[in-house]
């Protein structure tokens, strides 16, 4: 994958047609899979599949040997490029069989990817498998989709070992004193894949009195963002209906700030909130952690994430932090 990364459009580049077919096909499927954001994430897998990054990883479990496999079943996501692929690793590497049920939005990259897996490593073929139609015949259960989706997978599947996520959403706490390049950062945060995954920033929350023009500034660089139709549709759909409703808001042609105490803010749209004492944001927060993936910040506390790292999650960053492999290795 890294050199498909490097060298795709280059004179050795033909090796990788298989390649660049899969990342058309899975952009003409869905059209928030950009080339760029498809490659985005295959870069972030490249350079984390390194054996120091797989050892150090792996060094504080004990994985089975010689026992007999368990099939798991993974119902994925269709958010973001690949957004099942931990998931897929961790039971792979926990010694057990994938059964997956891929999303509509995003049935070409895994299955591609999977194939480049097993031709590496042959004796994986009868450990991985996909469905279109009804998960059955497994062991245990890791499914992810929405709130709503979340009920029916625990009707469906809460009598088996499972692991059923819901909608999170991540947030960025400023103080007034960030950087242009700090907020350039945040950028990507809220930007990269149109702000789709439970990664993305999708709530800030400011001082009052706090002056929003550096930040207008540095994010100007993501201006281009507009010129995706589907991100375009939707910040003018959203914007028409803020304005006709008479809420307040501030915008500047690719993005809308509109003050909201929710965590999820529509596509193109950042929601904002003032606090007085960022201690007691803090603890505001600390009772709502079931509902945020990560907060982004300048790194005054341990497990804050640095601007602009969101969608660069380790190997041992768990959706939800829930510890996948200690869960496939307990089962």
């Amino acid at each position: 994958m890294e050199d498909f990364c490097e060298n795709r459009n280059s004179e050795v580049s033909n090796r990788f047609d298989n390649f660049q077919d899969a990342v058309q096909l899975a952009g003409q499927q869905n059209g928030w899979f950009t080339e760029e954001n498809i490659m985005h994430a295959i870069r972030q897998w490249a350079l984390l599949l390194t054996e120091d990054n797989l050892t150090q990883w792996l060094s504080k479990y004990v994985l089975p040997k010689d026992s007999k496999p368990k099939t798991i079943g993974i119902i994925m996501a269709g958010n973001i490029p690949l957004v099942g692929f931990h998931d897929f690793l961790c039971v792979l590497l926990s010694g057990n069989s994938v059964l997956a049920k891929l999303s509509s939005n995003d049935k070409t990259l895994m299955p591609f990817i999977a194939e480049h897996i097993m031709q590496l490593e042959p004796t994986l073929k009868d450990r991985i498998s996909f469905t279109e139609g009804r998960l059955e015949d497994f062991d245990a259960i890791i499914a992810t989709g929405s709130n709503n989706t979340s009920r029916y997978f625990e009707y469906y599947f809460g009598k088996r070992p499972n692991i059923i996520r819901k909608n999170r959403n991540s947030v960025a706490i400023l103080t007034g004193h960030e950087t242009q390049e700090q907020l350039l950062a945040l950028g990507e945060d809220v930007f990269r894949y149109f702000g789709l995954g439970c990664r993305n920033v999708s709530k800030i929350f400011v001082p009052k009195g706090y002056a929003f023009e550096p930040f207008f500034n540095a994010f100007f660089s993501y201006k281009d963002t507009i010129n995706h139709h589907k991100y375009a549709n939707n910040y003018d759909y959203n914007k028409a209906v803020y304005l006709m409703s008479d809420f307040k808001i501030l915008y500047n042609g690719f993005l809308i700030l509109k003050e909201d105490e929710s965590f999820s803010s529509p596509i193109a749209t950042l929601f904002y909130s003032h606090y007085d004492s960022e201690d007691a944001l803090r603890q505001k927060l600390e009772g709502q952690m079931e509902f945020i993936q990560c907060v982004v910040s300048n790194g005054k506390y341990a497990n804050d994430v640095p601007f602009g790292e969101t969608q660069k999650p380790r190997l041992n960053d768990y959706a939800d932090g829930v510890d996948t492999m200690d869960f496939l290795l307990r089962i």
